[in-house]
């Protein structure tokens, strides 16, 4: 999307906008094997950012070895809410990422090697477990529904969208200056309100294109909760984090919004706690 270039960055942004969200919301609803294409993808392109920015931060983190356990700790999750093969697989995580420590054992010179070792398990925590739980509301006794993960996607977009609109025309009051001084109270709000809109209109969307809707009206809204708190402070956690780099954007991937890290901070913190209230309520 190099062309992109000439245009302004808000024209940037609704173009990569479009064409991403297009490409993402045809794969989850065509099947569950472009559903997990997509987001694997996903997945390892955003825990590539998070380890080029722990580098960027002088860590000199375990990039190939973390992402691969990354991408397995979501595969994994995939293959047995499908399943495809058993639970008891869930235990090869445990091996897996303790060869962690013993791979630092070859490295010299390191300073701080436990310190190291602690960014690579970070990538795999902050990145791919969040994605792997999304794994979980994605399937219903182990039948793909797209529903959940349709409509928390829809949810965060708005959240988003309507922040920055807001932000960008009615923004005066800081919401959290120190961490990200262009925030503010009116685009939270603003984000709000779109989103509940979004949340509350999901089961009557479901039901006109002739699904039965996996969960009540009551249920989105709490998600929608979920989502705009989560999303919030995911996406000043991440800022926290670019700033204490020095940097603006986790990369330039996606002309307008930065990189995947970016895009997809807000999931990152509210996937736990849908899926908990999903599967605890």
């Amino acid at each position: 999307m190099t062309g992109l270039s000439k245009y302004s960055n808000l024209t940037q942004r609704l173009i990569t906008a479009l064409f991403g969200s297009a490409v993402i919301i045809s794969s989850i609803m065509f099947s569950e094997w472009t559903y997990f294409a997509v987001f694997f993808f996903i997945c390892f392109m955003t825990l590539r950012e998070f380890y080029a920015l722990a580098g960027l931060d002088g860590m000199i983190v375990q990039k190939s070895f973390g992402t691969l356990c990354g991408i397995v700790v979501f595969s994994l999750s995939f293959l047995i809410e499908a399943d495809i093969i058993s639970y008891r697989y869930y235990f090869l995580i445990f091996p897996l990422v303790s060869c962690v420590y013993m791979i630092k054992l070859y490295k010299k010179f390191e300073r701080k090697p436990f310190t190291n070792i602690a960014y690579t398990f970070l990538g795999v925590f902050y990145v791919a477990v969040p994605f792997a739980l999304l794994n979980i509301a994605t399937f219903e006794d182990q039948q793909y529904d797209y529903q959940i993960i349709f409509g928390c996607l829809f949810i965060l977009w708005a959240s988003d969208t309507g922040a920055y609109f807001a932000g960008t025309l009615f923004g005066k009051r800081k919401l959290f200056e120190r961490i990200s001084p262009k925030k503010s109270w009116e685009g939270f709000v603003g984000g709000a309100i779109l989103a509940f809109a979004f949340a509350y209109g999901l089961p009557y969307f479901f039901s006109a294109i002739g699904h039965t809707p996996t969960i009540q009206s009551w249920q989105w809204l709490v998600i929608g909760a979920l989502i705009i708190v989560g999303g919030t402070y995911g996406d000043l956690i991440e800022s926290l984090l670019k700033r204490s780099i020095e940097i603006k954007d986790s990369g330039d991937t996606l002309p307008g919004h930065g990189g995947f890290l970016d895009r997809f901070d807000g999931l990152l913190i509210s996937a736990p706690f849908i899926v908990a209230f999903l599967e605890i309520i």
